[in-house]
């Protein structure tokens, strides 16, 4: 669906990078039809090096080069962002955000009436292409737009399209949620090494026991629960272990975390 099409990449940072390394891996563009600006000399020169893509230091260079712009640039700099590029973009030309807590009405009413845009919100796996990314289409965005833009994404991890109200909770979970996980990850390396395992031992267990159940969980056809129970049996070392995760209230906590993080979300959204 992308052959053909020209994509720019606002914004060379680690996730500008890494779309842009999604897209050449997966031959979804030739090199030679894909764009990244930046205000960094440094990082252009990094980036030409390892890409060999057309590099550009003007936002509206890029936005007047491409189909399909791919904003990831900070939120705090979309708006500044949005008022360089605005007379260069029209209706044919799809566009990308991936700015946290900024609405597709936000960049609407900066641009031309009947933009299409697409919100989208990726996690920091992307960089090894273990992403989870959520897509939300605006108001003139076609399920087209949605298609091509979650190909693009799924080059990075996996994508699912929700309304874009639900785009809070998906900042509140798999947004932050990595972040989360490498709490676990630390602390049952704490404890392995509490227990007399070496630290490179227990944080190598660690990290591959999330990653086998997290993939148990994605390709096989039981519910988390069922794949607990497999595991559980009676009497045994587990469920001693899974009474001591009860007793600290570990699900509770972890329901508290994405509730606190969607409504933080909702709040920094707020103030644009």
């Amino acid at each position: 669906m992308l052959k053909g099409k020209r994509v720019s990449i606002i914004g060379g940072g680690n996730m500008g990078e890494v779309i842009a390394g999604g897209i050449i891996s997966s031959n979804l563009v030739s090199i030679e039809t894909l764009a990244i600006s930046d205000s960094s000399e440094e990082r252009l020169n990094y980036i030409k090096e390892k890409y060999q893509v057309r590099t550009m230091r003007n936002n509206t260079e890029a936005a007047q080069y491409a189909d399909i712009v791919i904003l990831a640039v900070k939120p705090q700099n979309i708006e500044k962002v949005l008022e360089e590029i605005r007379d260069s973009i029209d209706k044919t030309k799809l566009i990308v955000s991936i700015a946290a807590g900024i609405s597709t009405k936000l960049i609407e009413g900066y641009l031309k009436k009947g933009t299409h845009v697409i919100r989208v919100m990726p996690n920091i796996p992307a960089l090894i292409s273990e992403g989870a990314t959520a897509l939300a289409a605006g108001d003139k965005a076609t399920d087209d737009d949605l298609a091509l833009v979650r190909q693009i994404f799924d080059s990075v991890g996996i994508t699912v399209i929700v309304e874009e109200e639900s785009m809070d909770a998906v900042t509140g979970l798999s947004g932050s949620g990595p972040a989360y996980v490498f709490i676990i990850i630390e602390a049952l390396s704490d404890a392995g090494v509490k227990m007399g395992l070496t630290r490179n031992t227990a944080l190598r267990l660690a990290a591959q026991t999330l990653v086998g159940a997290a993939k148990l969980c994605l390709k096989g056809d039981k519910h988390p629960a069922q794949l607990k129970d497999m595991v559980t049996s009676a009497g045994g070392t587990t469920i001693a272990g899974v009474k001591a995760l009860e007793d600290g209230r570990l699900r509770g906590t972890l329901m508290s975390a994405v509730e606190v993080a969607t409504i933080r979300s909702k709040e920094l959204g707020g103030s644009k």
